[in-house]
């Protein structure tokens, strides 16, 4: 009987492209939660905030203050509002073929971030007002000034999807890799990473 050639030193099988179950499962939670709790915030802001002053918070650090935004941060993009659901739908495209081949648990974190706020303000886009694909973004947390002064008003969903890319930055200057990998200095995967795609090829065996 011919041994099967066991994988050289260093390298790992990236699992056949297959995605690892846990991984897409992280990925799908995350992202829940993260929509959920926009909806939530924006449900719970447009019933306590309209025709309000803003609200003070942490002795001036936050204020909660009720506003509409058509574009992006500052209001940049006002008049073509149109193209931000366009620009959404395909980073939630990119996400899902991304996730056809996830393995690895941080990646799916914060992809799920990504994904969690990207749907909560294409939901805003859609479905609230003046009309669909050109609804105005309900925003509610300003930093040290009621009124967006110092910095953008945001929400929840704007939230997410920072910290999403600031993880997804984070684990690209690590060497961490989407199939489970972790790239060394010589862009290989380590040997560890090695190891635990070995330990995953004999779960699935």
């Amino acid at each position: 009987m011919t041994a099967v050639p066991s994988a050289e030193p260093g390298r790992s099988e990236p699992g056949g492209g297959k995605p690892r179950p846990r991984a897409v499962a992280i990925l799908t939670g995350v992202a829940l939660v993260a929509l959920l709790a926009d909806l939530v915030t924006k449900h719970l802001a447009l019933a306590a905030l309209t025709d309000r002053e803003p609200v003070r918070l942490l002795g001036g650090l936050v204020y909660l203050s009720l506003t509409r935004n058509s574009g992006a941060a500052w209001s940049i993009g006002s008049d073509h509002t149109w193209i931000f659901p366009l620009i959404t739908i395909g980073v939630v495209g990119w996400i899902v073929w991304m996730a056809l081949r996830l393995r690895s648990l941080p990646w799916a974190v914060s992809l799920g971030l990504v994904l969690g706020g990207a749907l909560g303000n294409l939901v805003d886009r859609i479905f609230r007002a003046p009309a669909p694909f050109h609804g105005h973004v309900v925003d509610m947390i300003s930093l040290f000034d009621p009124y967006g002064q110092v910095w953008p008003v945001f929400n929840l969903a704007d939230s997410s999807l920072v910290c999403g890319v600031l993880l997804a930055v984070l684990l690209e200057l690590t060497g961490r890799q989407r199939d489970g990998r972790r790239a060394g200095r010589d862009g290989d995967p380590t040997d560890a990473e090695a190891t635990q795609a070995a330990a995953d090829q004999r779960e699935r065996a």
